[in-house]
């Protein structure tokens, strides 16, 4: 099939080559704008997407916006038969949605219809689901609203970090995406309306919802540092120093009867225990263990070494 894939950042890599090693023929890509970097700005970087399409040999698109007369100009010499978007980053109008003989069709990261929006991987962690998967749906105006086409499921480790589901679920897209593809191709394909009552939503990210709240319980505690592992990164703060915290796990049963007596006694937020397995802090309920700490201006390193160059000792207090 001839297809035009939409995508920007390293979750939408894996579906790229996967369409590509099967055969399919990808006459374009369209990617967001380089960005600039450093201080003076000068600097561009491609999308890791834009970067895969120039070692195939890929025709690129970068509008600033996905519409004009001439970037549709562009897109119809092209004559895609559908187009594949993962990620991209920017909304579709309608002309663009339909111009493809086949539609456009999308990746998303959940189950849906639960967590439309922008970061449903990051959402999946925190609401503390157990399972999740890949969605592939035919686009529509309406945000993440269109007909599925396909799905496949996958658990959610107990310690799983975004990273690591993330990582796993943009392989599970790619073979998603190839499956839904020869369903289509095999007249089979079954498009079945998603049920908008059972729709939930997952935001953006913002620096307020990575923060640290200590009153909370450690299993809450908890997923907010993996859902936020390792970016953006949760953070708290230590004698007025921004801190980003990684690697979590729910000591003991996650409640305070399994926890020893100075533990209990403690105020949330409190430093417990430092040693080679990470520091133990106190929750509002429970502890939790993390096995790595960013604190601003340096690199991530182990709760062991920032003691030992007097960042932290036990009985500090995290804000």
């Amino acid at each position: 099939m001839r297809l035009l894939f939409w995508g920007t950042p390293d979750f939408a890599v894996p579906s790229l080559r996967a369409l590509l090693g099967e055969g399919h023929d990808v006459v374009g890509v369209v990617t967001q704008t380089d960005k600039p970097r450093g201080r003076s700005r000068s600097q561009v970087d491609p999308s890791p997407v834009k970067v895969v399409a120039l070692e195939e040999g890929l025709p690129v698109l970068q509008p600033a916006k996905p519409r004009g007369d001439e970037f549709m100009a562009e897109m119809a010499a092209l004559d895609a038969e559908a187009s594949v978007v993962v990620a991209y980053g920017h909304i579709l109008p309608r002309v663009v949605i339909d111009m493809p003989k086949f539609g456009t069709i999308n990746i998303h990261g959940s189950l849906l219809p639960a967590l439309r929006g922008a970061a449903p991987i990051q959402a999946s962690i925190l609401q503390g689901h157990s399972e999740t998967g890949i969605t592939i749906m035919q686009m529509v105006p309406a945000l993440d609203a269109g007909p599925m086409l396909h799905t496949l499921r996958t658990n959610i480790e107990p310690d799983e970090t975004y990273g690591e589901l993330h990582d796993r679920m943009s392989e599970l897209g790619a073979l998603g995406i190839v499956q839904a593809l020869a369903l289509m191709e095999a007249g089979v394909a079954h498009a079945i309306a998603q049920d908008d009552s059972q729709a939930t939503y997952a935001g953006k990210i913002t620096r307020e919802l990575a923060r640290l709240d200590w009153r909370q319980s450690a299993q809450t505690v908890s997923r907010s540092i993996r859902a936020f592992d390792p970016r953006p990164g949760a953070h708290t703060t230590l004698r007025d120093t921004d801190v980003k915290l990684y690697g979590a796990s729910i000591v003991g049963d996650g409640d305070d009867e399994s926890l020893d007596e100075a533990l209990r006694a403690s105020s949330p937020g409190t430093v417990r225990s430092i040693d080679a397995d990470g520091m133990i802090l106190r929750c509002g309920k429970g502890a939790v263990r993390v096995r790595e700490v960013q604190p601003a201006g340096k690199p991530r390193l182990t709760p062991v070494v920032w003691s030992r160059g007097r960042g932290i000792t036990v009985g500090d207090w995290f804000a």
